[in-house]
């Protein structure tokens, strides 16, 4: 009965595996032959300042224009732009 789990979770681990390996490898491949697609999402920044008893300080530092990839993934060193739209603030910790 264990010897079966092991293999049966063996194969789902290689499968699950095997699955985000050709996911990642087809959004970087439509990346790169749409031209490296890049655009911009406008971001709020936070800076973020410590105090006693465990207590934060929120320092707005404007908007701006962060540049974000068009994919599925993060692509060349820049954020996706579906993961930068749902999650617009940025914050910076002292």
């Amino acid at each position: 009965m264990m010897r079966w789990l092991v293999h049966w979770l063996l194969r789902t681990i290689v499968v699950l595996a095997a699955v985000f390996v050709a996911t990642y490898g087809g959004d970087w491949a439509i990346f790169k032959l749409r031209g490296s697609l890049t655009s911009k999402v406008t971001v709020n920044r936070y800076l973020t300042i410590p105090l006693k008893g465990n207590k934060q300080e929120f320092d707005y530092l404007g908007s701006i224009d962060a540049p974000c990839s068009v994919s599925l993934f993060p692509q060349a060193g820049l954020s996706a732009c579906w993961q930068m739209r749902r999650n617009p603030n940025q914050g910076i910790t002292l």
